[in-house]
């Protein structure tokens, strides 16, 4: 039986999915975490990727890409990076942000990505899982697209105090318990430049290694 917070989540999860994200791209950068566009912000973000990706260049998709704001850190410390996002303006954006670099942008669904038989070193993901309705199905297909020794790069949080959405650390954990030898969780919540502002909600990320 679905629990009541089950369904809550399910059903901000569909009014998320069926958000116009063309429409809404013209102004995505203007979030402080979406268009990294204060050098501060930036910084941080940065320094966190490099703590969460190989050291060395690899092979990252990047699911729900949105306007390439990560794909292009990634790119900046010298890794391939594959963006996947379900709206074709906001590839289109992507692909202007990474002119001449080693990256490719996609339109397609996250949960179906449309990348063929080829795998990669990190499966990126932020503000994503929370909105699908199946996420431990997902999570064991985002796996499959890991090479060996590859890891899930997730970033999650449950946002809000009165009404709050999203998926818990707990959960996620939970459901990579099956999945992953090896997970980590960052508390993101503490660095309030990351979001360009304090906030007191519960965000993270997840570093699995299957």
């Amino acid at each position: 039986m679905t629990s009541n917070s089950a369904r809550e989540e399910a059903k901000t999860g569909q009014e998320q999915s069926a958000v116009d994200w063309d429409a809404e791209s013209a102004t995505f950068d203007d979030e402080p975490d979406h268009g990294l566009r204060d050098p501060a912000v930036r910084e941080a973000w940065a320094a966190r990727l490099r703590g969460w990706l190989p050291r060395g260049p690899a092979d990252v998709l990047d699911l729900g890409c949105g306007t390439g704001s990560l794909s292009l850190l990634a790119s900046e410390q010298r890794h391939r990076v594959t963006g996947v996002d379900s709206s074709p303006r906001m590839v289109d954006l992507a692909r202007a942000k990474l002119a001449g670099r080693d990256a490719a942008f996609l339109v397609g669904d996250a949960t179906a990505p449309p990348v063929g038989e080829q795998r990669f070193d990190v499966v990126l993901v932020r503000h994503v899982l929370w909105t699908l309705p199946e996420p431990g199905r997902v999570l064991r297909y985002w796996s499959g697209l890991l090479r060996p020794g590859g890891r899930l790069v997730l970033i999650e949080g449950v946002w809000g105090t009165v009404s709050p959405v999203g998926i818990s650390a707990d959960r996620l954990t939970g459901l990579l318990a099956p999945l992953a030898e090896d997970v980590r969780v960052e508390p993101l919540s503490d660095d309030p430049l990351l979001w360009g502002r304090e906030v007191e909600d519960e965000r993270y990320a997840v570093v699995a290694v299957p």
